[in-house]
C-alpha cells in the first residue's frame, strides 16, 4: 500500500470513528449529549470537508504524476 492510499484510509477512518463517536453520544442521551453532541457535529462536518479535500488531491496527483 502506497502513501496516497493510507493518507486517504486514515483520514476516511477518523472521520468514520467521529461518527460513530456522535452516535454514541446521541444514544447515550443525558447531560453528555447535551453538551458534546453539537461540537462532535461539528468535528465531524471539518473532518469530512478535510477527507474530501485530502481525496480531490490525491486524484489530481495521480492524475498529472502517477
Amino acid at each position: 500500500m502506497d502513501w496516497l492510499n493510507i493518507t486517504l484510509f486514515l483520514s476516511m477512518t477518523l472521520v468514520a470513528l467521529i461518527l460513530a463517536w456522535g452516535l454514541i453520544t446521541m444514544a447515550r442521551g443525558g447531560e453528555y449529549n447535551k453538551s458534546y453532541s453539537n461540537i462532535l457535529m461539528r468535528y465531524r462536518i471539518v473532518f469530512q470537508a478535510l477527507a474530501i479535500m485530502i481525496f480531490i488531491c490525491l486524484l489530481l496527483y495521480k492524475r498529472y504524476y502517477g
